[in-house]
């Protein structure tokens, strides 16, 4: 195969191909119709010499070919996006570029709403474009998908630089009337209270961890999909929730939540930006990082 003979927009169709695993939804993926998708997997199964996709029942299976060229057209792509990226200058009053940003409703709440509010005068025509981490983050940062990848240190992915953000306590939140939170709390109390907890995506988060770690089990009777809900769901009720302080004092006040220190210690949380070794000089990105940092640290 001769590479000026190959449309390299095809390479774009085997990514989403390979995530979405479907045709139809990867046609959605890229906003072009199912008989075009079907077409570009045709070529590209003509072009590599292998069927890429399998039918198997209801849902396609990427051939073992299929799944080793991926994590390298996956970096070409993200190679192509930087390439082809405008001019490196960057003016923030003048600006019209969309960063790209995978971050918690959490991060999105005490980090990057007040950055949103500084950007009003210090850079209007700059935009935010926020998703929820998923397990597929580390392969669309690595495609060049994400700008900035803001997360806690232990959720980094090796190959590619990061930076510390700010360091996050943890504290113990409960409804003001909850006797609980009245006196001084103990582990034993700290345990045998009914208690909200979250899981993003269905995955562990950084408290969940650190408490596997500690070794504490604790009875759990709601869990939030996200951050943000966990305090909403406190009010009225005898439970309780270990989260972020930075969110829980700035929820208290509106829900009417007592606040309290745990009674065991808790390992600070190290939020992190992490970006793509190839921007790591993109002045673009260096000066959101700077007044992310600076924003947080005020």
């Amino acid at each position: 195969m001769r590479l000026d003979h190959f449309d390299l927009n095809l390479l774009v169709a085997f990514d989403a191909l390979l995530d979405e695993r479907s045709v139809t939804r990867a046609a959605r993926r890229l906003n072009v119709t199912q008989s075009a998708m079907s077409a570009s997997l045709k070529r590209l199964r003509a072009a590599f010499g292998d069927a890429i996709l399998l039918q198997h029942g209801k849902t396609m299976i990427p051939t073992p070919h299929a799944l080793a060229l991926a994590p390298e057209i996956a970096a070409a792509i993200g190679a192509l996006r930087r390439l082809v990226r405008p001019s490196t200058a960057f003016d923030p009053a003048t600006s019209t570029r969309t960063f790209r940003i995978a971050a918690s409703d959490y991060i999105a709440t005490v980090a990057l709403a007040p950055l949103l509010s500084a950007l009003v005068t210090e850079a209007p025509g700059v935009r935010l474009d926020i998703a929820l981490p998923t397990d597929s983050t580390p392969h669309r940062l690595a495609r060049g998908e994400f700008d900035l990848v803001l997360t806690p240190r232990e959720f980094l992915e090796p190959e590619h630089p990061a930076e510390l953000l700010f360091e996050e306590s943890h504290v113990v939140v409960g409804c003001r009337s909850n006797p609980l939170l009245a006196t001084p709390l103990t582990r034993k109390a700290f345990a045998a209270a009914g208690h909200v907890a979250v899981k993003v995506d269905g995955r562990n988060t950084f408290i969940e961890n650190q408490l596997g770690r500690l070794g504490l089990a604790r009875r759990v009777e709601v869990y939030a999909p996200s951050f943000i809900q966990a305090p909403w769901l406190l009010p009225g009720t005898g439970r309780i929730a270990l989260m972020h302080e930075r969110l829980a004092r700035l929820l208290a006040p509106m829900l009417g939540l007592a606040i309290a220190a745990p009674p065991f210690e808790v390992p600070a949380m190290h939020e992190m930006a992490q970006f793509h070794a190839s921007q790591e000089a993109d002045p673009g990105l260096k000066w959101l990082r700077t007044r992310l940092r600076q924003i947080v640290a005020a």
